[in-house]
């Protein structure tokens, strides 16, 4: 009996001792972390900042251009009928390019995807499938470009101007 009573006193104090372990990192994983970063020596790839520059000669005094755009600042997923936080957790996160939006009313215009290697990976290619689902529907023309270093400006306009006319 006396052997059973010391097996009931350990296992209640090794569960004691797990609930006040597991109160205790919770505690901790609650406090706020203090983290430090520093500048990226650059904002865009060498390949994104070249385009960019193309684009700024192209969009003239019409748009203003946004480099790296995430979804939701562009999106509204506020669509009755659908669940807002879900909508919102399917955008969050992803992000194209640029944006080009009216110098004059800043609405989205058009976004842009410059097309690199990891274009070519299979999940990347059900993201950008998703991503051009996503601004269709919103009534954003997604121009494609894998091509930039053989297209002159006016090439870079066509495919504006054929995307808002599709």
């Amino acid at each position: 009996m006396a052997f059973m009573e010391i097996i009931l006193v350990i296992v209640f104090l090794a569960s004691i001792y797990i609930a006040i372990k597991k109160t205790l990192s919770v505690k901790q994983a609650r406090q706020k972390k203090v983290y430090q970063y520093q500048a990226k020596e650059y904002f865009m790839t060498k390949s994104e900042s070249e385009f960019f520059r193309m684009l700024v000669n192209v969009a003239n005094d019409r748009y203003f251009i946004f480099p790296q755009a995430h979804l939701s600042a562009i999106l509204d997923e506020k669509i009755k009928g659908q669940n807002w936080k879900y909508a919102f957790r399917h955008i969050n996160g992803k992000s194209v390019d640029y944006v080009l939006c009216d110098k004059i009313t800043l609405k989205p215009t058009y976004a842009v995807e410059l097309d690199d290697y990891t274009h070519e990976y299979a999940d990347r290619q059900e993201r950008d499938k998703e991503v051009e689902r996503m601004l269709q529907c919103a009534g954003i023309p997604l121009v494609r470009f894998s091509d930039y270093k053989t297209l002159n400006q006016e090439d870079i306009a066509k495919r504006f101007f054929e995307a808002h006319n599709t």
